[in-house]
């Protein structure tokens, strides 16, 4: 982070002040504290430390350096609740402007990134090329910047003082911003330009195969500021703001949970893992307890048809009674929806 400048995290009051979600919508990216309930922090941590082999073993250095297969929903209670966390959907509500039973999940999963010092080739992880996250997030492209579309989120379960491995965004200063200029399509991975993760590597593709934009990619790092991150700490971003991923420590590990939600109208937003219905016949039921238990606004946020939503009818209601009604699941919203009560 030499050189770099070091953000930290705003307390949040239970809910994004204004000018949080004011910098969210202007600058691309808020980074908060105080949101997350520490009892869940926690259990993710432990959670974390069961599940992933610790900095320096020999186990380490056969992860994946880029994500993990611990997704939602999951057998891990703690992620699920830390996903469906009613203030923060509320928080993203709040920044894509619309009510909460208005937006949908696409993305939740734990993984861990280990420091090392010998690169992997040219996708390794460790200093990651500047890069905008909508080409494998949707079909499309962003839309206009007032026009936000979906919300991406890292939370941070360690301390950057400890692992390093800060997250560097570039802060849109204002419409005509030249690192913002129409359309984001200037670093590789996006039309012809070849995917390419270790910025040294990508740079050096790039230079080659867009000379003329050598001095725009510059002026990107440049421009970066870095997360000075502490355990709870929530980044909140954009699919369309600069950011990357910057070298972890030697020998350390950093948690990370990685959410987007969309607005429920986004549907050329694509869901990042398998559908969540995937997860159901396990022996302990585990979703549809989930399902059951969960709030109307959770169950929304999941694409679970909301009361007065056109699914439902007297025989709809019966029949999801009889799926999830041993679980606890209560009709009585939709079926007063329905009756118009």
């Amino acid at each position: 982070m030499s050189g770099s400048k070091l953000v930290h995290a705003e307390s949040c009051p239970g809910e994004l002040t204004t000018a949080q979600v004011n910098r969210w919508r202007d600058e691309g990216y808020a980074l908060v504290s105080g949101l997350m309930p520490p009892e869940l922090i926690s259990a993710i941590q432990q959670a974390a430390d069961e599940k992933f082999p610790g900095p320096g073993s020999d186990a380490a250095g056969d992860i994946a350096d880029f994500g993990s297969n611990v997704n939602f929903p999951t057998q891990i209670a703690a992620l699920n609740q830390i996903t469906l966390y009613e203030p923060l959907l509320d928080a993203v509500a709040a920044l894509l402007g619309v009510a909460t039973e208005e937006i949908r999940l696409t993305q939740s999963d734990l993984w861990p990134k280990y420091g090392h010092t010998q690169k992997k080739g040219v996708q390794d992880n460790q200093d990651q090329r500047i890069h905008v996250d909508y080409p494998n997030h949707m079909l499309a492209h962003p839309a206009p910047w007032d026009r936000p579309e979906a919300v991406e989120i890292i939370i941070y379960f360690d301390d950057v003082e400890e692992t390093g491995g800060s997250t560097a965004v570039v802060p849109r200063q204002g419409k005509d911003d030249a690192c913002y200029r129409w359309p984001i399509v200037d670093t590789p991975g996006i039309g012809d330009l070849r995917y390419i993760n270790d910025r040294t590597s990508a740079e050096a593709y790039f230079a080659e195969e867009r000379p003329h934009l050598a001095a725009f990619r510059e002026s990107l790092y440049e421009r970066e500021v870095h997360t000075g991150f502490k355990p709870g700490d929530v980044l909140f971003y954009r699919h369309d703001t600069w950011h990357r991923g910057t070298p972890m420590k030697a020998g350390t590990r950093r948690i990370v949970l990685n959410m987007t939600y969309r607005k429920a109208s986004a549907e050329w937003i694509s869901t990042l893992h398998v559908g969540w219905a995937w997860k159901a016949y396990r022996d302990n039921k585990f979703l549809e307890r989930l399902i059951a238990g969960a709030s109307l606004k959770q169950r929304a946020v999941m694409g679970f048809p909301q009361p007065g939503a056109e699914y439902w009818c007297e025989e709809t209601i019966e029949a999801v009674t009889a799926r999830y009604g041993m679980f606890g699941f209560d009709p009585a919203p939709y079926r007063d929806a329905l009756r118009g009560a």
